[in-house]
């Protein structure tokens, strides 16, 4: 039985690991690429999550539709905030512009409030089916979906990064911004584009954690603040850091609150930062200086 509960939590941490990992790695591309303090990042992950339930619940539309509608909505609300606050601000201290995305988290989330309310929504999946079971496993459909979904969404930005003509241009001008400029890289258009996609991202997280469990504006602060922990344990601006730090902290808060209490669940991904810190001071996939990618 230890056996078989070891691999059902396994399991469960995996999930919630794909969660924390793609929300974490639309964070890592926007502080790593733009050097930008996004404490709005948690609000904007929830937003997703309330949309999908909206598009799903209220208009009735499939979860194959409501998906790319909303992640359309985050696309596009990402570049109108990039546009009319952060890019105001492009060669400000760092200061300051953390001080506007912890306000703007707190319009998201008072908006979300007043539209949507407190109660937590669920966003449907249409997978009503029996769950699945693996020996002694057992997994529902939706989690399978979500698990699905988050390593296609990780594959495909890492193939964006890596192999086409924006991800060299987003690497070159977190690199060498000044370099970039000279060789005629659209220096605005990259920053609108990179934001736009970590919006998304966490945008497509909030969907897939209202589609297993649950999600309401409660979520933001918390949501930010795991995503942070993330970044720092993988290594700050390191994509497969976010994959890798987010799996990590997912297995490891299942697996306590399993196996020794639920009740300091919260505190496990701080332990972890501490300890992999005290060795590796730039996170397990970081670098002295870090790269995207």
């Amino acid at each position: 039985m230890l056996l078989s509960d070891f691999l059902q939590f396994a399991l469960n941490g995996l999930v919630t690991g794909c969660f924390y990992a793609l929300t974490a790695l639309g964070l890592s591309l926007v502080f790593g690429l733009m050097n930008i303090v996004n404490f709005a990042h948690g609000a904007l992950f929830v937003l997703g999550g309330m949309l999908a339930s909206v598009a799903t619940e209220r208009l009735g539309l499939p979860l194959w539709a409501a998906i790319p509608a909303v992640l359309a909505i985050m696309w596009g609300l990402g570049v109108v905030i990039e546009a009319g606050l952060l890019a105001r601000m492009r060669d400000a201290h760092i200061l300051p512009v953390t001080l506007v995305t912890i306000g703007l988290s707190v319009f998201l989330v008072n908006t979300m409030l007043m539209l949507f309310g407190t109660e937590p929504k669920n966003v449907k999946t249409g997978l009503e089916g029996a769950p699945i079971f693996l020996g002694d496993v057992i997994i529902s459909q939706s989690r399978i979906l979500a698990i699905g979904v988050s390593v296609v969404a990780i594959i495909a930005t890492w193939l964006l990064i890596s192999h086409t003509r924006a991800g060299r241009a987003m690497r070159a001008v977190f690199q060498q911004p000044e370099a970039a400029a000279l060789a005629g890289i659209p220096i605005a258009r990259i920053h609108s584009f990179t934001f736009a996609l970590g919006t998304t991202l966490a945008g497509l997280a909030g969907i897939l954690l209202g589609a297993v469990f649950v999600v309401d504006p409660s979520r933001a602060e918390p949501a930010a603040v795991k995503a942070f922990v993330v970044i720092i344990l993988g290594g700050i601006g390191s994509l497969p850091g976010a994959v890798l730090g987010g799996l990590l902290l997912g297995l490891a808060e299942s697996l306590w609150g399993g196996f020794v209490s639920t009740g300091y669940m919260d505190a496990v991904g701080f332990v972890l930062v501490i300890a992999i810190l005290l060795f590796r001071p730039s996170g397990l996939l970081g670098a002295p200086a870090s790269r995207v990618g």
